[in-house]
């Protein structure tokens, strides 16, 4: 098997180990240079459909949020992203490993997703440099 077809596989598995379809939309939030592209591209290929930008034309079914220790306030962003979120959907939270630049501690992310309203269904390591968290909004 050529090394091309190993990592086609590669990212397609960790996009297929967070739940990524065929036929979602994905809204995807806070792309920079250090994400990792090979996941995004794992998640276009296993949903058929390129990642929407920061503008969407309509609500999304996934938002992949990317997340860093700089990027503001964690409850604000999560509370935005949630404007672009079917009722039903998925929010996935990706920030940087412990050691990255851009960490964000697990107390942090636990506070602001309480106080966002949103529960964690899946934590799993997405990429050499991410971690992600599926998150949804709490049931009453």
């Amino acid at each position: 098997m050529s090394a091309a077809v190993d990592q086609a596989e590669e990212r397609a598995s960790a996009a297929a180990r967070m739940g990524f379809v065929s036929g979602q939309v994905v809204q995807e939030i806070g792309h920079g240079g250090d994400v990792d592209e090979e996941l995004r591209e794992g998640i276009a290929s296993l949903t058929g459909n390129a990642l929407e930008g920061e503008e969407p034309d309509d609500v999304a079914d996934v938002v992949l949020l990317w997340f860093r220790l700089d990027d503001g306030d964690l409850t604000d962003a999560l509370v935005d992203s949630l404007t672009y979120l079917e009722a039903d959907g998925e929010l996935w939270l990706c920030t940087p490993k412990p050691g990255r630049a851009g960490f964000v501690e697990a107390g942090d992310i636990g506070e602001a997703v309480a106080t966002a309203g949103l529960s964690r269904t899946k934590a799993i390591s997405i990429a050499g440099d991410w971690t992600g968290v599926r998150l949804s909004r709490a049931r009453h």
